[in-house]
């Protein structure tokens, strides 16, 4: 695999984590939610650049990958989840 697809793969596998992350956590609002997935995202990114660093030309180039893929899979788990466990 090309390095942008192991990051792309990578976030959104953070995406899934994040969301899991908020449904244990017991956050219940977007806020709080914003909140721990900025959290998450940019722990992973610093942790992304140092072990990408001599893979890309140009660092920004991990924090701009997979960007969208990861807010989207992190909202759409994270309601599917409190759904599931909120129906029950």
């Amino acid at each position: 695999m090309e390095t942008l697809s192991i990051i792309y793969t990578i976030k959104i596998a953070l995406g899934i984590l994040t969301a899991v992350l908020c449904l244990a956590l017991g956050v219940n609002n977007i806020i709080a939610g914003i909140g721990v997935s900025l959290m998450v995202y940019f722990s992973a990114d610093r942790l992304l650049r140092r072990i990408f660093i001599e893979k890309v030309e140009n660092l920004t180039i991990i924090t701009k990958t997979g960007v969208g893929i990861y807010v989207i899979t992190w909202i759409f788990m994270w309601i599917l989840l409190y759904t599931i466990q909120n129906s029950l």
